[in-house]
């Protein structure tokens, strides 16, 4: 019975990580997780249950750590990445406060001046 929960729990895992879209951090960590998770399922199906229910779960836990320190990892990467777009923004937003401070400052030189 674990047999028929576990190998489907443990495909989900190595389908869902082989699917994910590869960047620069890396992932060898998570491969060899996923690994150890198919030959935890690999044991089951050859009848070594219990060895098999062990490597699987510490698989599929390692499966997890591993996945969310390389999200972790790819999160840096993409807020390194849009860094100077922000920086670019910024720069925009104090360009116009300072045109916008000059256009004031004209407007009322005008008025009250000669």
């Amino acid at each position: 019975m674990r047999r028929f929960v576990l190998t489907p729990l443990a495909t989900l895992v190595t389908l869902g990580l082989a699917l994910a879209p590869a960047g620069a951090a890396d992932d060898s960590k998570v491969k060899a997780a996923t690994k150890q998770v198919e030959r935890g399922a690999g044991k089951i199906g050859a009848g070594k249950i219990g060895e098999g229910v062990e490597e699987t779960a510490k698989g599929i836990g390692n499966t997890v750590v591993e996945g969310s320190k390389l999200a972790g990892e790819k999160l840096k990467e993409s807020g390194k990445a849009a860094e100077p777009e922000a920086k670019s923004a910024w720069q925009n937003l104090k360009e116009s406060a300072t045109d916008l401070g000059h256009s004031v400052k004209r407007f009322f030189t005008r008025l009250f001046g000669s």
